[in-house]
């Protein structure tokens, strides 16, 4: 069922030695860095303190989205800051995460980092650049991931739909799931203030795109009379077709969107007909920890 938990946004959930942690953009305290939340059961959650605290950051002010990986025995924050890409390193999911280089991954301006660890040894990274509209692009990664080695120039995704263009020229909060050979890059559109901020896919043989997009996206938009849902992310479960899945929506007050809330639901990919797997959400099912 889907599970409204406290003030946040830009929410990222870890499962790591039957724990989970949970990190967000922390609503009216995005100028501290990182709160970390940790929980064992997924239902009720303790706030663990500052896990990145700004004076071991690169940056004063505007902590956004932050995700968190396991890679190479330490734990990888990625995160934007004063509108940039910045990255931290840690001995644990609750920190303290420190600056792992001195300066922003990408001299320009760019939100919304998101790391694909492919099957292929590569390292992808997703963002979000802000000339023209907010549009996605990718590049791959150094194996320390202290730089961008190679920046592709194509935007991968674009708002360009009807349903996309509700609220501005937004495509934003990217995140990628493997499946049966095809790379699925999920994605939020619109202005995040607006009502009809919402998800939706696009698909591709290759990690790098074309991309096309999913017919009948989106797949989250005002579920259950939450307005403003979007800026996921996915947690693995046991069974490789199914993720626990994490968003924003805006505030229960309908005249006014802050401060949004993090909620949780379950989500899965189902064989479709002569097609690619489709992607959904579901609503009718506890998120249960021992199905993770």
């Amino acid at each position: 069922m889907l599970t409204r938990l406290f003030a946040g946004a830009d929410p990222f959930l870890l499962s790591h030695d039957g724990k989970f942690y949970l990190y967000c953009t922390n609503e009216g305290r995005a100028d501290d860095g990182f709160y970390v939340y940790e929980s064992k059961d997924l239902s009720h959650w303790e706030e663990k303190g500052l896990c990145l605290d700004k004076k071991d950051a690169v940056g004063n002010s505007w902590f956004w989205a932050p995700e968190v990986y396991r890679y190479k025995g330490k734990f990888y924050m990625l995160y934007s800051c004063e509108v940039h890409l910045e990255i931290a390193v840690s001995d644990s999911p609750l920190g303290p995460f420190r600056k792992l280089i001195d300066h922003p991954l990408r001299p320009k301006e760019a939100i919304d980092g998101h790391l694909l660890f492919d099957a292929d040894g590569n390292i992808y990274l997703y963002f979000v650049d802000l000339e023209d509209g907010n549009r996605i692009f990718v590049g791959k990664m150094s194996e320390d991931l202290k730089k961008i080695e190679t920046e592709y120039k194509t935007p991968l995704i674009f708002a360009e739909k009807p349903w996309e263009t509700v609220d501005g020229r937004v495509t934003e909060g990217p995140f990628v799931l493997c499946h049966k050979g095809l790379y699925y890059l999920f994605y939020s559109a619109n202005n995040t203030q607006c009502k009809d901020y919402a998800i939706g896919y696009a698909v591709s043989k290759s990690p790098l795109g074309p991309f096309v997009k999913y017919e009948e996206n989106p797949i989250l938009h005002d579920p259950l009379d939450l307005h403003g849902t979007g800026h996921h992310s996915f947690m693995p479960t046991r069974d490789e077709n199914r993720f626990v899945c994490v968003f924003h929506c805006h505030n229960e007050n309908p005249e006014k969107f802050n401060p949004r809330q993090v909620c949780l639901c379950m989500s899965e990919f189902e064989e479709s007909a002569g097609k690619d797997d489709r992607f959904v959400m579901f609503f009718d099912e506890p998120v249960r920890p021992d199905l993770c």
